[in-house]
């Protein structure tokens, strides 16, 4: 286990520590937010990338043969408490899925220390993790969709919240999804050399 607990630094104390400074972190973010009332004094502002136009920003010179586009940005002057909420909401989703990774991985690290690298319980963390990051990241990637169409049908005329600007809006997680699929992979790989191992193992 000595020689798995080496193999596995130094990523084993970087994660770690980024788990305790993220938890230290969130906390001092929220006292600060509940004693000075950060929450209120937020500005809730959403850019409309569903729509553009050329040649609307006539303060800038572009070079011949290009032309300058301009893109929508709506603030609200007095917020409310759903706007804020939208607002929010897609940041905190993703803290979420980042302190539930950093703690399903740093999880995986400690016990792939202590019991080794090449057994079913660390293929079944890993996994997990894969498995997180997958459907944790396109749910968090959606509902950060919906949110910013929803914040931006509050604060445009012309805009709607419907199933069309959502799906402009939403941006797919393509790193994340490929390493989560990765994820999963090794974690088969993993589940079938410990099971081979076993076996020979029983064999000698």
């Amino acid at each position: 286990m000595t020689q798995d607990r080496k193999l596995l630094e130094p990523i084993t104390t970087v994660v770690s520590f980024a788990l305790r400074l993220l938890t230290g972190v969130v906390v001092a973010g929220f006292v600060f937010t509940v004693t000075r009332g950060g929450w209120s004094d937020a500005v809730v502002c959403v850019t409309d990338s569903t729509s553009s136009s050329s040649g609307a920003a006539d303060a800038f010179a572009p070079e011949k043969g290009a032309e300058v586009g301009s893109v929508p940005r709506y603030c609200a002057t007095d917020p409310s408490t759903y706007q804020r909420l939208l607002d929010h909401i897609g940041g905190l989703l993703s803290l979420a899925l980042l302190a539930a990774g950093l703690f399903l991985l740093n999880r995986l690290l400690q016990g792939a220390a202590k019991e080794g690298v090449y057994t079913l319980r660390t293929a079944s963390r890993l996994r997990a993790l894969g498995w997180l990051l997958l459907i944790g990241s396109l749910m968090a990637a959606t509902v950060q969709a919906g949110a910013e169409a929803a914040l931006l049908a509050t604060l445009a005329q012309d805009a709607k919240f419907s199933v069309g600007p959502w799906f402009q809006l939403w941006e797919p997680p393509y790193l994340a999804l490929f390493t989560a699929v990765g994820l999963v992979t090794f974690a088969r790989i993993i589940r079938v050399g410990t099971r081979m191992q076993e076996d020979l193992e029983g064999v000698v």
